[in-house]
């Protein structure tokens, strides 16, 4: 369990709170790149409790900047895109791709450059990878950029979705980095992979400079290991086994919305053929795979009857079963009420990292990470069979 004023530090995200102001020294994952069209309309984003508008320029560049206009404070998101900027609908004032304010039509000719010179814009620095659009958020310049594999993989190779859930980010972080759930929640999946009988696993773990490698061990029946290996990087990345798909790659990714909602993402991705529709098991809408989740009204989806026949958990969706736990659990879990196990020995290790990260950044230090070149490129996840005394951390490096 945690002491409420730990659970408070690990939830609260807003722009004055010590975890948001941490998050804002990490890029983050903002929307699709297939979302913002060239010269077509602006798109409102909400990350760490903040509004923006995001655009994108007749040549392809991104403008972001906050939603409401610096002039009045009307949403930019009713704003036209004339290729090079965003014009306001209210008074025309013109905000360019690179952060300057270049028109005030409403203003008297000989004040247009004074008002100019003297507003202040915040315009934020965007950058794309892997068919999604990264934002910086700090007043400072850019820390480095998360350079995965995949983002080198032609764009047919990779997938990327999100879905919007309504309760706090690190729950659906922990249900990413509990590996101990998959042989339950997730069994309907999982015929024809792996067997082993061995629900309780035994987690061992390889400190990193971004975070953590982690294996969780389950015994098999002729004596053999089962792992599952995943790597972790501060602050939401957590790459998923892919079991007996063992051409297929999965990173989630857990980004806060506000305090009450997070954005859930998938990217899948193969480096040797495209990915095409795949997973079938997945919703169709990747600007939001958890539309049409529901509510407790319908148990988020729960099909009662198949439960009966062949399904144990009754939903449709592999990932509507990893969001209706973790949203049953309310917009904020109170662990403070919680009993654990050595089954959350991850989700433990997660959460004194975070919280240590997170303190060390309140006192001063580089946020987790930063301080040091990170091999993006190196981060999988694998699984497989081995013998007792072969060594996990060669499962899942290329």
């Amino acid at each position: 369990m945690l002491k409420p004023e730990d659970n408070e530090l690990l939830s609260r995200v807003g722009p004055d709170s010590p975890m948001g102001r941490f998050m804002r020294e990490y890029w983050v994952p903002a929307m699709r790149s297939a979302a913002l069209v060239a010269g077509g309309a602006p798109r409102r984003v909400r990350l760490l409790g903040e509004d923006f508008v995001l655009f994108r320029a007749a040549d392809g560049r991104i403008g972001c900047y906050d939603e409401a206009c610096p002039h009045r404070g009307t949403s930019l998101a009713l704003a036209r895109n004339e290729g090079d900027g965003l014009r306001c609908a209210y008074h025309g004032w013109k905000l360019g791709a690179e952060g300057q304010l270049l028109e005030v039509p409403t203003e008297r000719p000989e004040r247009r450059a004074e008002l100019i010179g003297r507003t202040r814009l915040r315009r934020y620095p965007a950058r794309e990878g892997g068919g999604i659009v990264f934002l910086f958020l700090a007043d400072h310049e850019p820390s480095q950029f998360p350079r995965f594999n995949f983002m080198d993989l032609p764009a047919d190779h990779v997938r990327a979705s999100l879905g919007i859930i309504d309760c706090n980010w690190f729950q659906g972080l922990e249900g990413q980095l509990d590996s101990a759930h998959v042989g339950i929640l997730h069994r309907d999946w999982l015929r024809g992979g792996n067997s082993t009988k061995d629900t309780g696993p035994r987690f061992v773990f390889d400190p990193q400079p971004y975070g953590y490698r982690e294996a969780a061990v389950r015994k098999m029946p002729d004596g053999q290991h089962y792992v599952r290996v995943r790597d972790y990087a501060v602050p939401w990345y957590s790459f998923i086994p892919m079991g007996n798909r063992k051409d297929d790659h999965l990173l989630t990714i857990s980004v806060p919305v506000d305090d009450y909602h997070s954005a859930q993402w998938d990217i899948w991705y193969n480096f040797t053929r495209p990915v095409g529709n795949f997973p079938t098991n997945a919703p169709a809408n990747l600007d939001d795979s958890a539309e049409g989740l529901g509510t407790i009204d319908n148990r988020w989806s729960q099909n009662r009857e198949r439960m009966k026949e062949s399904s144990w958990a009754g939903m449709p969706f592999l990932r509507f079963e990893d969001y209706s736990v973790a949203v049953s659990q309310g917009p904020i879990v109170d662990r403070s009420k919680e009993y654990l196990g050595s089954s959350d020995t991850s989700v433990n290790r997660g959460r004194r990292l975070l919280l240590e990260a997170v303190r060390r950044f309140m006192k001063g230090e580089p946020a987790h990470g930063l301080d040091t070149e990170v091999a993006w490129g190196l981060m999988e996840a694998g699984d497989a069979v081995i013998s007792p005394q072969a060594d996990w951390r060669e499962v899942g490096r290329s």
